[in-house]
């Protein structure tokens, strides 16, 4: 059968009027924002057996005359569980949670995960919500399929997203503040011990510049995705020791390191993807930090679809300043009789690691809540296939910003029959999500030349 190409003027007009045609194309997908999607892309309605409710803009007033400073007060408090998962019947729900979820009940003595009533809690500023509806047809990816090329700050980047790439945008743009301050503990429970062992206490300045609305774009924003500073404040060995980074989008992370025993400042080029986090006993690495840190160069990631998960959320109490470190952190895993479960839809994104690429995990599937875009679970894979990390956070509503946003989080490591609790609040002063927005951290205190009068030797 003989071809007939399309003529030069054919192929012209066929592009004017797709080029036409675009912004209406645009402008009804964005039109979904508010109707039946939520401001940030999320399904507005409710689960069909009702467990999970409508979202009607989420839990933004201020509860019992909260201000921010003050300890964040739960407003569930007085909910009860509905049911409670264990080692004897968690086959029997194995289907609403992950792998690695099932593999820490069946594996860990006293492990158990207790339901609550669900709670569509979060909600954002109203700039939030018209940035992410500009950046539907705005926002891009670089043409190496990983890099974002443009985007509108202070918003999601793909609120309707068609990749797993795109999702994973969503997490690193996700709302949380121009910036913060913040006081916690690491803890690294001994393995077969039956105490938690020493905290290691640090304090965090962070500024987030995707986060700042005047930045209007990433140019605004100069590629800055996060600056980070963390002094550590105990143990004696390593206080006065300072971590700094300058995270950006298309190019390498800058990284610096200061010993207070040395008094040096040293670059750490190596200091990313896989390389196990300082003082941590090799069991987190750089990008597992804050659930996943860092580049998305090495994986590929498929968008495997939305569903309904029992998953972390509202993690109100343990994540409360009142609470004794001992409380919260226990031998073998997090409190369990303080760690919030509910059923939330969220999207999976499996990600392998690319061809030719190396990577401690060839395989991470996460699990994004499609109301926040946060990671609530992720699953490590080891390279026979078998589940060797999992790790867990619940999202908080954070009402003085307002935004929901996350601070404890735990790793286990399966194979090793140990788990480290990060970023753990209790006896520490309450988060300043305020920082950044109110001038309590400035890009400014983000220099390598400073980084000797944050420690405390």
């Amino acid at each position: 059968m003989k071809m007939h190409p399309i003529k030069p003027k054919a192929s012209l007009l066929m592009l004017s009027i797709a080029c036409l045609l675009a912004p209406l194309v645009w402008a009804q997908q964005a039109s979904k924002l508010g109707a039946e999607l939520t401001p940030v892309g999320a399904e507005k309605a409710g689960s069909k057996d009702g467990v999970i409710p409508a979202w009607s803009g989420g839990d933004v007033n201020p509860q019992g005359g909260y201000k921010a400073g003050q300890p964040r007060p739960d407003p569930y408090a007085a909910d009860k569980t509905l049911y409670s998962i264990n080692a004897a019947n968690v086959d029997k729900y194995a289907a609403k949670l992950s792998p690695g979820q099932v593999q820490l009940i069946k594996s860990i003595k006293g492990y158990r995960v207790d339901v609550y009533p669900t709670h569509r809690s979060c909600g954002y500023p109203e700039v939030v919500y018209q940035r992410s509806k500009e950046n539907v047809g705005f926002a891009k990816l670089a043409a190496n399929g990983y890099e974002l090329a443009e985007a509108k700050t202070a918003g999601y980047p793909f609120p309707m997203p068609a990749s797993g790439v795109e999702a994973m945008w969503n997490f690193k743009m996700r709302y949380q503040g121009e910036g913060l301050t913040w006081a916690y503990s690491t803890v690294v429970p001994p393995k077969g011990g039956s105490d938690i062992g020493q905290p290691l206490v640090q304090e965090d300045y962070i500024m987030f510049p995707l986060s700042e609305p005047k930045n209007n774009n990433i140019a605004g924003a100069k590629g800055v995705e996060s600056l980070y500073l963390s002094p550590y404040i105990a143990p004696a060995q390593f206080a006065g020791d300072v971590t700094l980074s300058h995270a950006y989008i298309g190019k390498p992370n800058d990284i610096w390191l200061y010993f207070a025993s040395q008094r040096r400042v040293r670059r750490a080029p190596t200091y990313s993807y896989d390389a196990p986090i300082l003082n941590d006993e090799n069991l987190e690495t750089i990008d597992q930090y804050t659930m996943y840190n860092g580049p998305l160069d090495r994986y590929d990631y498929k968008l495997a679809g939305k569903k309904e998960m029992i998953v972390p959320y509202n993690w109100n109490k343990l994540n409360s300043v009142q609470a004794k470190i001992g409380d919260v952190v226990q031998p073998t895993f997090l409190s369990r009789d303080l760690a919030r479960y509910e059923t939330h839809r969220v999207w999976e994104i499996e990600a392998t690691v690319k061809q030719g690429a190396r990577h401690t995990f060839p395989k991470r599937t996460f699990y994004l809540d499609e109301d926040s875009w946060q990671i609530l679970v992720q699953d490590l894979y080891d390279g026979q296939g078998k589940v060797q990390r999992v790790m867990e956070s619940g999202v908080v509503m954070a009402t003085e910003l307002p935004a929901c946003v996350q601070e404890a989080y735990a790793s286990h490591d399966l194979a090793l029959g140990r788990y480290i609790a990060e970023r753990i609040p209790a006896g520490q002063k309450q988060s300043d999500w305020l920082a950044g927005r109110d001038g309590r951290v400035k890009e400014s205190m983000f220099e390598p030349d400073g980084l000797r009068r944050f420690a405390t030797r």
